[in-house]
This record gives C-alpha cells, sequence and structure tokens, in this order.
C-alpha cells in the first residue's frame, strides 16, 4: 500500500528524509492518477451514430483513413483531407471531455515536474552523496530475494526525472492542440499518462527489478501509441514490430539479471555496486553481464541490429515520436549503462563492444538519412544516430558525457520532432481546405515555409545547429565531450589495454573517434538538407494551399519556444574546463553526476581523471567545428531547392540513392532471414504438422474414429436380429470349449 502524505515514514538519517523529498512517491502517482481518470474517461465513445445515419463514416476519426506512415493527429485536420463523408466537409464529432482531458492530462505532469524541481533544490542544498532509498513496501521477499517497492534519489535519478517530466509537460500541452478534435483523445492522453509513470519508475526504481517493470511499462505503452490509430494495418504492424523487437533486447536484460542474482546474491542498485566494485577488471563474470544489459539496452535505445523499430514507431501521433525519441523510451538503454557505471568499468571489453556498436550505428543511420523525405523518417534515423554518439560516450566510460548528451538532445529532438508537427499539422490544414490528398510529411511537397512560419524556422534552425555541433548552441558542448573522451582513452585506460576481435584497444578507440566524426559531418548534411527543403526556397505545397500556411496555435508554438531557449542555452550546464569559466561555471553537471558515476570513470581511466593537453583539447575542438561547418557549406553548395519538384513529379530513386532511400534493404533482409522462416516454420510444421497433424489428426479426429468403431461394433452386436444372436451364442461356445480342449 502506497503510504499518503500524513503516513509515518521510516526515520533513516538522511539528510533527504525530513525535506519535500519524502513525498517522492508522488512523482510516478500523479502521471498513474492521470492515466486512470483519462483512461475512464475515454470509456466514453466521442459520437454515437445510429444505423441509418448517413455521415456514420465521418465519425470514424483518424484511425480508419490513415495512410500508411502519414500522421494524421493535427487538430483540425482530423478528417484526412476531407476525403471521407458527403463533401469533405464533415468533422469527426469532438469527445465530450476534450476540455476536463486537456486539463487532467498535461496539469498532473506539470505538478509532477513541479515536485521533481523542489527535490532538487533539497537534494541541492544537503549536498548528498549517498542515495536516499524510500522503501513504500515489500514486494518480493522470496528465500534470498527480497525486492522492495522502492524509489531511489539521487543525482543520475533526479537529471533523468527532471527531463522525463520537464520534456513529458511541454509534450502534453503541445498535444493538447495537435490531437483536440481526434475522437480518441482521452484515451491518447491516457496512453501517454501512463507512458510517464512507467519511464518514472524504471529511473527512480532502487533496483534492476523494479527498473524491469517499468522497462517492460514502457515497451507496453510504446505498442499502444504507436499502434494509436491501429485501425490501418501499416499503423499496428509498426506497434507490434517495436514491441516484439524488444523482447529481444529484454531476453538480455534478464539473463543479466539472473546473473547478478546467482553471483552477487542481490538485484538492488547499491548491492550489484558494492559486489562488482570487488571484482578484477576484465572479470568473466562482469563481461557476461555488461554485455547481455547491452543486449537489453541496444532493444531499447535502438542499436545495430535492433534498430529497426525506431523509424517504423512515426506511425503514431507526432508528440508521440517527439516523445519516445527525445526524453523516455529510446533513452532508458543509456541510463542502464550510466546506471551500471561500476560493473561496465570492470569489464573492459564489454565497454569496447558498446562504443564500437555505438559508432557504427551513428554511422550507419546517418547514411540513411541522407537520403529520406519523409520528414519524420529523416528525423528518427537522426534520433538512433545520436543515440549512437551516447553509447559511445557511456562505453568508453565518460558517463557524464553520455548522459549530458542524452539532455542536450532532449532539449533539440523535442524541438525538431515537435517542430516538424507544427509542419505538418500546418500542410494537413492547407490540404484539407483544398480537399488535396498529397502526402503532408514529404519534404518534396514543401518548401518556402519560412515566408509562412517564421517562429518554427528561426527554432527549428537552433536546434539544427544544435545536432550539427555548432559552437555556443548545446548539441556542440555534448558531441565535443565524447569525442574528446573517446580520444583522451586511446592511452592511460584499461580500454587502451584491453581488444576486441583482436584489435587492440587503442587503436579501436581511434576507429571509434574517426567514425563519430564522420557520423557528425553527414548529421551536419542531412539536417541542412532538411531544413532546406522545408523552409527554403521556392514553396512546392500548391497554388491553392499556399494561402492556407501559416503558424501553428500558440498551445502548439509556446512549448517549441521553450525548447528553443534550452536549445540554444543547454550547453552551459556542463561547459569543459578548456573554456576556463569565462562564460559560466565549469563542469556543473559532471561534478553533479560523480557520486553516481564517478567512481566507474575513475576505473577506466586507472584512478586519474584523463586528460589532454590544451593544444590537443583546441585541435579536436577545431576538427569537430570544421566537420560541422563543412558538413552545412557542402549541403547549401550542392542541394538545389529551387530545382527540387513535388513528390508526384518526382522521379524514383536510382543507384546508391535508392540503396540508401530504402535503408540498405535492412528490413527486407529481416524479412527474409527471420520473419518469412518463422512462418514457413509456423505453418507447416506447428500449424499443418503439429496442430492440424497430430492434435486435430491424431487425438482428435483419431479418437474420434476409434469411439465411432466402437459405436459401430456395439450397433453390429445389438442388432436385433435372433439368427445373428444364435450365431455368435454359438460362436461364444465354440471359443469356450476350445479354450478348455487347449487347458
Amino acid at each position: 500500500m502506497i503510504p499518503s502524505p500524513q503516513t509515518e515514514l521510516p526515520v533513516t538519517g538522511h539528510p533527504l528524509a525530513d525535506t519535500v523529498a519524502r513525498f517522492a512517491w508522488l512523482l510516478p502517482v500523479l502521471p498513474l492518477l492521470g492515466f486512470l481518470i483519462n483512461g475512464f474517461l475515454s470509456l466514453r465513445a466521442a459520437a454515437h451514430p445510429g444505423p441509418a445515419d448517413p455521415t456514420a463514416a465521418s465519425h470514424h476519426g483518424h484511425g480508419e483513413q490513415a495512410h500508411g506512415d502519414t500522421d494524421h493527429g493535427h487538430g483540425a485536420q482530423h478528417d484526412d483531407h476531407g476525403d471521407h463523408g458527403d463533401h469533405g466537409d464533415h468533422h469527426p464529432a469532438r469527445h465530450p471531455a476534450a476540455a476536463l482531458v486537456s486539463l487532467i492530462g498535461p496539469a498532473v505532469l506539470l505538478l509532477s515536474f513541479g515536485l521533481a524541481v523542489a527535490i532538487f533544490f533539497a537534494m541541492k542544498a544537503a549536498h548528498i552523496e549517498e542515495a536516499y532509498v524510500l522503501t513504500l513496501f515489500q514486494w518480493m521477499p522470496t528465500g534470498k530475494l527480497s525486492v522492495d517497492v522502492a524509489l531511489q534519489l539521487d543525482q543520475l535519478s533526479m537529471v533523468m526525472t527532471l527531463i522525463i517530466t520537464g520534456i513529458g509537460s511541454l509534450i502534453h500541452i503541445f498535444s493538447v492542440g495537435y490531437m483536440q478534435d481526434d475522437p480518441g483523445y482521452p484515451r491518447y492522453f491516457a496512453y501517454l499518462n501512463l507512458f510517464i509513470f512507467f519511464m518514472l519508475m524504471l529511473v527512480l526504481g532502487s533496483s534492476y527489478p523494479l527498473m524491469f517493470v517499468g522497462w517492460e511499462g514502457v515497451g507496453l505503452c510504446s505498442y499502444l501509441l504507436i499502434g494509436f490509430w491501429y485501425s490501418e494495418k501499416a499503423n499496428a504492424d509498426a506497434g507490434k514490430k517495436a514491441f516484439i523487437v524488444n523482447r529481444i533486447g529484454d531476453f538480455g536484460f534478464l539473463v543479466a539479471m539472473f546473473l547478478m542474482f546467482a553471483n552477487f546474491g542481490t538485484l538492488t542498485y547499491a548491492g550489484v555496486e558494492g559486489a562488482a566494485a570487488q571484482l578484477q577488471v576484465g572479470a568473466l563474470v562482469a563481461t557476461a553481464i555488461a554485455l547481455f544489459l547491452f543486449l537489453g539496452a541496444a532493444g531499447k535505445s535502438a542499436q545495430i541490429p535492433l534498430y529497426v523499430w525506431l523509424p517504423d514507431a512515426m506511425a503514431g501521433p507526432t508528440p508521440v515520436s517527439a516523445l519516445i525519441h527525445a526524453a523516455t523510451m529510446v533513452t532508458a538503454g543509456v541510463y542502464l549503462i550510466a546506471r551500471s557505471a561500476t560493473l561496465f568499468a570492470m569489464a573492459p571489453t564489454a565497454q569496447l563492444t558498446v562504443a564500437l556498436v555505438g559508432a557504427l550505428t551513428a554511422v550507419f543511420a546517418a547514411t540513411i538519412g541522407l537520403k529520406q523525405w519523409d520528414i519524420k523518417k529523416v528525423l528518427a534515423y537522426s534520433t538512433v544516430s545520436q543515440l549512437g554518439y551516447m553509447f559511445v560516450g557511456v562505453g568508453v566510460g565518460a558517463y557524464t558525457a553520455g548522459v549530458f548528451h542524452l539532455m542536450t538532445h532532449a532539449f533539440f529532438k523535442a524541438l525538431l520532432f515537435l517542430g516538424s508537427g507544427s509542419v505538418i499539422y500546418a500542410m494537413h490544414r492547407a490540404y484539407h481546405v483544398t480537399h488535396n490528398h498529397e502526402d503532408a510529411q514529404d519534404m518534396r511537397n514543401m518548401g518556402g515555409l519560412r515566408a509562412h512560419m517564421p517562429v518554427t524556422f528561426y527554432l527549428m534552425w537552433i536546434a539544427t545547429l544544435a545536432i550539427a555541433g555548432i559552437p555556443v548552441f548545446s548539441g556542440f558542448f555534448s558531441k565535443d565531450e565524447i569525442l574528446t573522451s573517446v580520444f583522451a582513452r586511446a592511452h592511460g585506460s584499461t580500454l587502451a589495454d584491453a581488444s576486441l576481435l583482436g584489435i587492440p584497444g587503442s587503436t579501436l578507440l581511434y576507429i571509434i573517434y574517426a567514425l563519430g566524426l564522420a557520423a557528425a559531418l553527414m548529421t551536419a548534411i542531412y539536417m541542412t538538407r532538411m531544413m532546406l527543403y522545408t523552409f527554403h526556397g521556392p514553396n512546392r505545397t500548391g497554388e491553392a494551399e499556399r494561402a492556407h500556411l501559416k503558424e501553428a496555435p500558440w498551445i502548439m508554438t509556446g512549448p517549441l519556444v521553450v525548447l528553443g531557449v534550452l536549445s540554444l542555452v543547454g550547453g552551459w550546464f556542463n561547459l569543459p574546463l578548456i573554456s576556463g569559466g569565462a562564460i559560466g561555471p565549469v563542469e556543473v553537471l559532471h561534478h553533479w553526476l560523480e557520486p553516481v558515476v564517478g567512481r566507474g570513470a575513475l576505473i577506466v581511466t586507472h584512478g586519474e581523471a584523463a586528460h589532454l593537453s590544451h593544444a590537443t583539447e583546441y585541435l579536436l575542438i577545431g576538427t569537430a567545428v570544421a566537420i560541422a561547418v563543412a558538413g552545412i557549406a557542402f549541403a547549401f553548395a550542392r542541394l538545389k531547392p529551387d530545382a527540387l519538384v513535388p513528390a508526384k513529379d518526382a522521379p524514383a530513386e536510382q543507384g546508391f540513392a535508392k540503396v540508401l532511400y530504402d535503408k540498405w534493404y535492412v528490413d527486407e533482409a529481416y524479412a527474409k532471414a527471420v520473419v518469412k522462416p518463422t512462418l514457413g516454420i509456423s505453418r507447416i510444421v506447428l500449424w499443418k504438422g503439429v496442430d492440424v497433424g497430430i492434435i486435430d489428426g491424431l487425438f482428435v479426429n483419431g479418437s474420434a474414429l476409434v469411439a465411432r468403431g466402437f459405436g459401430w461394433m456395439g450397433s453390429q452386436l445389438q442388432s436385433g436380429r435372433v439368427g445373428t444372436y444364435a450365431w455368435v451364442l454359438v460362436l461364444g461356445a465354440v471359443m469356450v470349449l476350445s479354450a478348455f480342449s487347449f487347458l
């Protein structure tokens, strides 16, 4: 039973025990209450057309008319370009509880964020070194395994909580405008609130099993939200794909927990960290557990080869994409590794694996982003690539750098996705008025939107410069710190002393650094390409539609402004030492996270902080900046928005461009290597062989045949013919006499 605010809590002697932190249980409970209330309200249908209602088709909402990946959660454009109902003028009835849901959905998140801020300041004032564990009740007191439902407040969980509730609040507010007329409006906010509840349980739980509850919960909610318009098969399939692929990673997480308990006898964070610290660097058990944890992280955070679910997640509403890609689900894998910092530090081979897979993912996804035309697909592969950067950071033991990039990425990627949502909203609104059926997400149908959406234009350029790594903007500081950390650990670290696949760790780290630079170059190119084709050059939407293109309402634009400020100044949360404090305090986030990840980071660097000379550091910074500027300049020089034609008139992709457009045919390879053989085995062996052949044929039909045989024999013995009975009597007598004769 969860304690109420008046419940007496055990005295722990912790500095936070008598502060607002004792109400930390409200952080996840508030979104859970929002889910329960909005879920109850969603049980009431938006409209009840009668059987003779000629306009019934116009009340089905988004799902029935969705077109593949096209996003239809766009407020007034909810009837999908006006292509159904009499003359396309019918709008689905707005849910009668929409006003109440608009208040409850964002309010519970804002309250949770306000509480998180209060706890943060209490934690900052207390200068805590040890985590504050708030035990609520026992969960699994079974023999040697005893797991409590307990929340752990420390510097890492606090950073994650602020990101989740803060960015989540902005996305909820944006959703009020974006989804306002959707018939499933309460259901949407119910899922969104539940998503935040499980994500908070994931980052606040004090043990791996409790993290796994949140881990599975966000997987469930991603399935519900990605397939929100489930009546369209493509959307439902995308939700199922995300759910199934994540189960592969979950297997790794489960095996890791079994190994932890078998070897350490505990599953709490504190217990595992203490036991891991007693191991030798390179211990087999540490390597095995770390690799299985990484398998779980690769599934949740979309690393090669388990990244394929994330681009398909675009089937859900755009705010869902922002929530999943920026602040919640996909960052869970990075959080898992940072939370297990000491354990991974004891396994340099596993760390090299994490960093190498991250670097390969960053480059591979960036190549695909170069040739995508769907604005959301560009951002989806951008997310996969940036997650690769985060894994490079935590993989080389620069845990603060990885978390720092997680934070700045939450700022600029949420801005990019919500900004693209505003663009899609405007495009749908224009197409709706003119009854045009063109794809509102294809950049070839955009162009020149700068004149119609100036606020969105400037804000999205801020986010683009941030992700490209241009100085002053937030992404520059976090991305540069990751690349610098890789270079610094190429010598004088456990990673440099180790090897992977016969390649010395030092050599591998230089390769990873080079891959990071290549990914940075392509990031600058494809993001500039997106901005040029969307906002620059002539407008390709259409003459009739052009007059209806305009900025989204302020309920949607307001959150973009906040995210724009964060994307601009977010890098100041962890300014490098080389800045000398000229523009602000240095390494704020580094000092904040040190009590949690400091031990693991020092193990990797043999007890001393990684250090580079100022000359080397300036050279690395200059190289990274030159790469970013070169990518932007190349895009401006080679890409000509004036020469682009609308999607309907565009020629098909040819050659290598087609390979990138078709995403290296990875999905097709999975279909041939995994999906089709699985379906074949299921059809031939399990269905026709086991189900039809053995169960139906042998057991069901066979037992029926035996029963019919006995019945037939009985019917023949009970025929009613006296002659038959006489012959049976004679035959029986002969058999008895024969038996006695043989005896």
